[in-house]
């Protein structure tokens, strides 16, 4: 490693470097010059026109109070940022932008469908909550469907074919809605056709969310989960604005058939696009001529108990899980009463909802942009007291203090009605990034799933006990006084999880990237084995990893 000098008065001006110098730095102020030489080239001046390795461009200044310092050119593509596109961003772009926002569109159909089957079929709010979480089952298999995507290639292929897969089967469900007249009428076809629809919707989010996950690790980057909630926040304000407008107009199986449209578009996307143009890191295809399919998932599987066993993962998921859980839902009823008791159109409750979508985009904005810096205990502590005290909320609107303060139960139930899951959405994006950055290679879809499907599956628990609580206190169509002694309950559980916010890490995934970013470099940097001559003195200085061995 040669160091080139050069200064006003040293007989050598065929060693200044012929590259462009980096902007001068403040200078440092000694009353000396220093001399930087390298013991590893002693043919330094012999042969001066063949610098290798670093090359370090030293400055000195005839001024006495100037210093003589050196900079470190790092070779191409070290330390720069990119002028150029990611290799597969832009089908990355079209085909998991296009499904996160066809996600958080699917609230347009499922807006239909309630009121379906609250007008139409005229389901008490029990049977309708214990619909909605029982069609959401499939959603708890998530774990066996990212085992079968890491293990199991379908055409040399192990994510973009069960995105198709997915797809394909929400097209079947909800198309079936729309053209069979029979599928929306009688309760068990109509809850065969929600069940085939989660089945897909669930395959395909698995598949979208390993991807995004592996092409975070390939390359080096983190926190791209909260574009992917960005995207399901702008289908979602989309959805639930066309929705709200289209039911005072449409039938709901007119909106079924437009949904069925928009996933036929999405599948001939999938279709269309091959796994090898996303520019991931391509792992060996398993051997399934030598092992047999089975054995396959078994590896899988202990590679993913392995990694939930690791207290960096398992410790935040069984808090994330449990402060889900321990919360009875009410969605069902404070919805039946929105309208049957205070007959609120349905315009007002898909625009509530479309205001909720468009705070969840700018909080998930504020993330990405300032927060994801912030202490993730401190974060999501303080995101858990907001959910707490939101349902305080749905207290003011049964009781009609609103009325009391001159607010109006539309206006109210516009700005306020949906703000309790806009946050409990939203508290789920840490933890998302979380996993995503500590998912080992090759188990992307499994942990990333496990953890969907453990969030789903406390959601479920969290709504039969929303049912439990509302049979326990008297809750049934007609008769809501008992209401706010449920809310009341619901806040006092959802402050439960606070208890053991030490669970959650400290620093954030992101910070702790960072620092290990900056870790590396100052490695690479101190990789120069030389000395220093400063008048009469020598400070002789060596690699950080000598020193680390030799202590």
């Amino acid at each position: 490693m040669i160091c080139s000098l050069f200064a006003p008065d040293f007989p050598f001006p065929s060693l200044k470097p012929t590259f462009p110098r980096s902007p001068r730095r403040p200078p440092l102020y000694f009353p000396k010059h220093i001399l930087c030489l390298h013991h590893r080239n002693h043919n330094i001046f012999e042969n001066p026109s063949k610098p290798t390795g670093i090359f370090i461009n030293t400055l000195v200044e005839s001024n006495p109070g100037h210093v003589l310092y050196r900079e470190a050119k790092k070779r191409e593509g070290n330390g720069r940022k990119r002028e150029f596109p990611l290799v597969g961003s832009y089908q990355m772009l079209l085909l998991c932008g296009l499904g996160y926002w066809v996600q958080g569109f699917r609230c347009f159909p499922w807006l239909a469908l309630n009121f379906h089957m609250a007008h139409y079929l005229n389901l008490h709010p029990s049977i309708l909550q214990l619909v909605q979480n029982s069609g959401n089952l499939p959603m708890v298999a998530k774990p066996l469907y990212g085992i079968l995507s890491d293990a199991l290639y379908i055409g040399g292929a192990r994510r973009v074919p069960y995105v198709s897969i997915g797809v394909l089967l929400q097209v079947l469900s909800w198309g079936f809605l729309a053209l069979i007249p029979v599928a929306g009428e009688a309760l068990p076809a109509l809850m065969a056709c929600v069940l085939l629809s989660n089945l897909g919707a669930s395959i395909t989010e698995v598949a979208k969310d390993a991807l995004v996950a592996e092409f975070g690790q390939t390359n080096k980057i983190c926190g791209l989960q909260s574009y992917t909630f960005m995207a399901l926040a702008v289908g979602g304000v989309l959805g639930n604005f066309l929705g709200g407008y289209n039911l005072l107009s449409s039938p709901p199986r007119k909106m079924f058939l437009l949904f069925s449209i928009l996933l036929s578009l999405q599948l001939s996307i999938s279709s269309a696009t091959r796994e090898e143009s996303l520019g991931l890191l391509q792992l060996p295809e398993p051997d399934v001529h030598g092992k047999s399919i089975m054995e396959n998932v078994r590896n899988q599987m202990s590679d993913l108990v392995t990694a939930i066993r690791d207290p960096s993962i398992f410790r935040p998921l069984a808090w994330i899980v449990a402060s889900i859980a321990m919360v009875p839902l009410l969605t069902g009823s404070i919805f039946c009463y929105q309208t049957q008791c205070l007959h609120l159109d349905p315009s007002i409750i898909g625009m509530s909802r479309v205001v909720s979508q468009l705070v969840l985009l700018s909080v998930t904005v504020l993330y990405d942009r300032y927060w994801k810096r912030v202490s993730m205990k401190k974060l999501i502590g303080m995101v858990q007291i907001l959910y707490a005290s939101s349902f305080l909320l749905d207290i003011v609107l049964v009781n009609q203090i609103n009325l009391k303060l001159g607010i109006s139960n539309e206006l109210f139930a516009l700005c306020f009605s949906g703000l309790a899951e806009t946050i409990a959405q939203f508290k789920l994006l840490p933890f998302s990034v979380l996993f995503a950055s500590l998912s080992p290679k090759g188990c992307e879809g499994s942990l990333i799933s496990f953890f969907a499907s453990a969030v789903c599956l406390s959601s479920i628990v969290g709504g039969f006990f929303g049912i439990g609580l509302a049979s326990l206190i008297g809750i049934r169509s007609g008769n809501y006084s008992s209401l706010p002694v449920g809310i009341l309950i619901q806040f006092i559980a959802a402050l439960l999880p606070l208890i053991c916010i030490h669970f959650v890490p400290t620093i954030s995934p992101v910070v702790e990237r960072e620092k290990k970013r900056i870790v590396s470099r100052r490695s690479r940097r101190n990789r120069r084995v030389g000395r220093v001559v400063y008048s009469d003195s020598v400070y002789v200085y060596r690699r950080e990893r000598e020193s680390e061995m030799q202590g």
